[in-house]
């Protein structure tokens, strides 16, 4: 049983939801989302709320009802105030640089790396390019995005080169010691 699928959620005025069988499209100031849910589940929007029920007992349509409500939770907000991730470039001669939907991650390797930003998704870069803002509305795509770009070179423990989200906590390793 969900704990967190029985809670509804309260859709605010500035953001328009519409639901047509299992398909929610959810509109608000900062952008629109469309998103496909499972069949185990119905959801239903009356007098500004939204609410996912499972269809059958089975432990699976339960699970689909949380997974959907969280999901649904985050559209709406997603959709009033974008969602952000901060990224830090550390080493010498590491930078980004921002080319029109591409940006250019010059990461030590003998090759630029050039990243094609989805629809929907803005980057900025600020502090000559060791700092990088992932936003948009859709939670997913940002977290996504974000660990793409530091996918291309995580932070290593010896000298903490490399791509981190800001907070993230690198455990550092002593280095190799001559007698």
């Amino acid at each position: 049983m969900s704990r967190t699928g029985k809670l509804s959620i309260v859709v605010p005025a500035a953001v328009k939801v519409a639901v047509k069988e299992h398909i929610v499209s959810v509109e608000g100031p900062k952008g629109q989302l469309t998103k496909t849910f499972s069949t185990n589940v119905q959801i239903t929007l009356a007098e500004g709320h939204l609410s996912v029920l499972p269809l059958d007992e089975t432990t699976f349509a339960h699970a689909m009802q949380g997974t959907a409500r969280s999901i649904l939770a985050s559209m709406v907000q997603g959709v009033q105030t974008h969602y952000v991730k901060d990224l830090e470039i550390q080493g010498t001669g590491f930078k980004a640089i921002l080319k029109g939907n591409t940006i250019d991650l010059a990461l030590g390797y003998s090759h630029p790396i050039l990243y094609a930003i989805p629809a929907g998704i803005t980057v900025t870069t600020t502090d000559g390019g060791t700092k990088i803002k992932v936003e948009g509305a859709d939670k997913h795509m940002v977290g996504q995005v974000a660990a793409d770009i530091k996918h291309y070179y995580p932070v290593e423990p010896y000298k903490g080169k490399g791509v981190r989200i800001v907070g993230q906590f690198v455990r550092r390793k002593e280095g190799k010691k001559t007698a």
